[in-house]
């Protein structure tokens, strides 16, 4: 049998699955979830060269180091958000540059995100400017509808629309979703100083249901909010020790938006974006971590020592939701430099695991049981 036609293919009505799914061969680190806070304290503190060099060979034993996870994201409802998150534009309790929409039609979100996918994205993702989704039938049934368009491309789909129900977490499994997002943003401790409108509690409430509708958790949060190490330490733990690792962790950096109560906090120094991304790939060893918001303002050397100590993903394309991105073109350049490449659809095992109970009884198989069926 030829090698490369051994591949996976996965059909159902409406979907599509044309990229390989493979899982690493390299022996694995087990996942722990009884992390106490004074270990993962210790892991942070370490010599930041040699917490590095740690994280890095973790990365190695658990992802293909060459590979970069491409994400495309798209604010498909702007602004007029009623919670009071005190880092966001598009909360209605301030006056910032972002003005509030509707909800899109389809076409432009699906136009978009083939424009992504030409582009090199796998993952495309879709953000509503909402608490939860009461109230909001019908542009509901309109988003079901996006994420079974972008599923039937071929590509990963996470949208992030606020606080869910169990049952519409299962319609969003059902329609095909991949991931949701659902940031925790920082420690237990710290999270009343930022939001008030929300409880932690609900957000653990909303990860929960997702999870259990079959769905990869995409939970992370964000430095320079005014958080100590602690915090992201707390961070750190919060989702270390939830029932499963999150399939991604999202390490935001703060860019500090007019009319935000927060628009007059400093850039996250290097050093500490580095730390907080090398300290979850060493306690977060299967899990992808995508360097997200503030990408922009690091230098190419500066986001390759992130590569370096495990992150895998990144936002790329025309703009996040409401900052900046870095454009298509500057990556590839940059990822052709550094000899990485992007990953395909659903190449990370726990996902293609969670596709594969929702199409089929179909599991990924490692690169030496490809080779084994092709001599």
């Amino acid at each position: 049998m030829n090698f490369s036609a051994s591949f996976l293919r996965l059909s159902a009505p409406r979907f599509s699955r044309s990229l390989a799914t493979v899982t690493h061969t390299a022996r694995s680190v087990p996942q722990r979830h009884d992390w106490t806070r004074q270990e993962i304290q210790k892991i942070y503190d370490s010599p930041l060269l040699d917490l590095v060099f740690r994280a890095s060979s973790i990365h190695r034993q658990n992802h293909d180091p060459s590979k970069i996870q491409l994400c495309t994201l798209m604010n498909i409802k702007t602004g007029g958000c009623s919670e009071d998150c005190s880092y966001c534009s598009q909360s209605s309790r301030y006056s910032t540059p972002t003005k509030a929409s509707r909800l899109l039609d389809i076409e432009p979100v699906i136009e978009a995100a083939r424009k992504a996918k030409d582009n090199g994205s796998t993952r495309f993702c879709m953000g509503a400017a909402w608490r939860d989704l009461a109230g909001r039938k019908r542009g509901f049934e309109r988003i079901l509808q996006m994420v079974r368009e972008v599923r039937g491309m071929g590509m990963e789909v996470c949208t992030t629309l606020g606080m869910l129900t169990p049952e519409q977490a299962k319609q969003l499994k059902e329609a095909g979703l991949t991931a949701y997002n659902h940031n925790l943003d920082t420690s237990r401790e710290f999270y009343p100083q930022v939001i008030t409108t929300r409880s932690y509690d609900e957000r653990l409430g909303t990860i929960s249901a997702v999870r259990d509708a079959g769905i990869s958790v995409c939970s992370g949060g964000i430095l320079g909010l005014g958080e100590s190490d602690a915090d992201r330490v707390g961070l750190i733990q919060e989702v270390a020790n939830m029932p499963e690792h999150p399939e991604s962790f999202p390490v935001n950096a703060l860019v500090p938006i007019p009319g935000t109560p927060l628009e007059g906090n400093e850039r996250v120094a290097h050093h500490t974006l580095l730390r907080t991304i090398a300290t979850a790939r060493v306690v977060l060893p299967g899990t992808i971590i995508r360097l997200a918001a503030g990408r922009n303002t690091l230098s190419e050397s500066e986001q390759a020592m992130c590569f370096m100590a495990g992150a895998n993903a990144v936002f790329t394309g025309e703009q996040m939701l409401t900052t900046p991105c870095s454009p298509w073109d500057e990556d590839k350049a940059m990822m052709g430099r550094w000899g990485l490449e992007g990953m395909q659809s659903f190449e990370q095992a726990s996902v293609a695991r969670k596709e594969g109970a929702a199409l089929g009884p179909q599991t990924p198989r490692t690169v030496s049981e490809l080779q084994a069926e092709s001599s």
